[in-house]
């Protein structure tokens, strides 16, 4: 039986290192360092790798990471939601989200035309910034194409942002297709909505990306999720490797509990009874603030593969 280390500091410790103490120490960071094997495990079995978040970690610090990962090829397909795409373009624009607090006066907040997310606020300006952009990008888009995907139609954005700490420009750049099934609940969703006003002919068809994403996947194939959070993004993906058997590894990531029934706190013994996990499927979840957690994994992660000769 394993037995529980002591934890000792030693002076210019790496990621690596404290994340590999973390195996016998107990509690939230013996799961941590095993999100790390399993991650290691997908990646050293060649494993078709879904990174799935929601908009909160793109408001955070966390979207150019997200962009970086993409860069080094580590995820092969993104799910995200609608919030994540307008926000990764207003950052796109060099807007800045800045520092409030848990406990902020939110109604003086409103009068200045501030919006506040935990303890980070994003401006009116950057909202009305993003929509006169986005219209631009819709006549663009609406030129070449009537009907279009939601995958589609986030490839042909990256594809006008020129910034590289954009998930958008680097899913593109590196082929990553980047699937948002619920692409009109945000301030995004509302603009697709006044361009079809003027345009009605112009379709975002949601529907086709699940065909895609279904048809892209197969029986044989190994499958991994990283899932930050849950939502709609969470389910979009282990939905679809349900259809072709289901996830040979899984990474959870929460603050959430199964004890509500949602799917965000759904554990992946819970996924394993709907066969969206493998009933010899790996795993591990890791309760815990995502931008503590992701980062220290990840760091982890890439600092074995770079040794490794992957990346």
């Amino acid at each position: 039986m394993k037995k529980v280390k002591d934890f000792l500091w030693k002076p210019c410790m790496t990621v690596e290192e404290c994340v590999d103490r973390f195996s016998s120490l107990g509690y939230q960071s013996t799961e941590l360092n095993e999100a790390v094997k399993v991650i290691l495990k997908m990646k050293h079995s060649n494993a078709k790798i879904f990174l799935t978040f929601t908009s909160n970690m793109v408001t955070s610090g966390l979207r150019g990471f997200f962009a970086q990962l993409c860069q080094l090829k580590i995820p092969h397909i993104l799910v995200t939601t609608s919030g994540s795409i307008e926000e990764d373009i207003m950052k796109s624009l060099g807007e800045e989200f800045s520092f409030s607090n848990f406990y902020a006066d939110d109604t003086q907040l409103h009068e200045k035309g501030e919006n506040r997310v935990g303890n980070l606020v994003i401006r009116n300006e950057s909202y009305m910034k993003f929509e006169d952009l986005i219209q631009t990008y819709l006549r663009k888009i609406y030129k070449k194409q009537k009907r279009i995907s939601s995958s589609e139609l986030l490839y042909e954005i990256g594809l006008m942002i020129k910034d590289e700490n954009s998930i958008l420009y680097q899913a593109t750049q590196n082929k990553i297709p980047i699937y948002c099934p619920g692409i009109a609940d945000s301030s995004f969703g509302f603009q697709l909505f006044m361009f079809q006003q003027k345009h009605p002919n112009f379709i975002v068809d949601t529907i086709q990306d699940m065909q895609r994403i279904t048809t892209d996947l197969s029986f044989d194939e190994k499958k991994g999720l990283i899932s930050l959070g849950g939502s709609i993004s969470k389910h979009y993906a282990v939905f679809a490797a349900l259809l072709s058997g289901g996830f040979d590894y899984a990474v959870y990531l929460t603050t959430s509990h199964p004890t509500s029934g949602s799917m965000s706190g759904a554990t992946t013994q819970e996924a394993k009874s709907w066969g969206k996990i493998k009933d010899d499927g790996e795993a591990a979840t890791v309760n815990g603030d995502v931008t503590i957690t992701f980062p220290l994994i990840m760091c982890s992660v890439l600092d074995k593969i770079k040794k490794q000769g992957f990346i």
